[in-house]
């Protein structure tokens, strides 16, 4: 990646889950969680791209985005370091408050599994970094 790049993602908190992508970094055989989001358009205002990425994704519609924050992303990922400015927000939406826990789901126009993970008992990072931070603030104010 030669720039910096915006992206809006969600974190839809329920029952002390989070809804993650899972992922893995084959250079450093990292596995890790990845909140749901993506790219934000020319003309798009970050909540305007998160409302479209999880459509794309995963098909459903929120009622509500809250924002939380903006990270700082600096990461290397396969080999290539990138930059991001992420705009994080907590999301009310029905569609995914009818995911069950034990779903297993996949991202619709890539592949990657997602599913509901206990924000108490992570087992791999969760990035961008800051974001688990932010979704155990989120889940302390329901």
């Amino acid at each position: 990646m030669t720039s910096t790049r915006a992206i809006a993602v969600a974190l839809p908190v329920r029952d002390g889950h989070v809804l993650v992508l899972d992922g893995v970094d084959r250079t450093k055989g990292e596995r890790f969680h990845r909140a749901i989001g993506g790219g934000i358009e020319v003309g798009e205002t970050p909540e305007q791209a998160l409302r479209r990425e999880l459509f794309e994704e995963l098909d459903v519609t929120i009622e509500e985005a809250v924002p939380l924050g903006i990270v700082d992303n600096r990461f290397v990922y396969e080999g290539e370091p990138g930059h991001e400015i992420v705009h994080v927000f907590a999301v009310r939406s029905r569609a995914i408050d009818a995911i069950p826990l034990d779903a297993r789901l996949h991202v619709l126009d890539e592949g990657s599994p997602v599913g509901w993970r206990p924000l108490d008992g992570l087992d791999r990072p969760l990035y961008p970094t800051g974001c688990e931070a932010l979704a155990r603030e989120w889940a302390g104010r329901g």
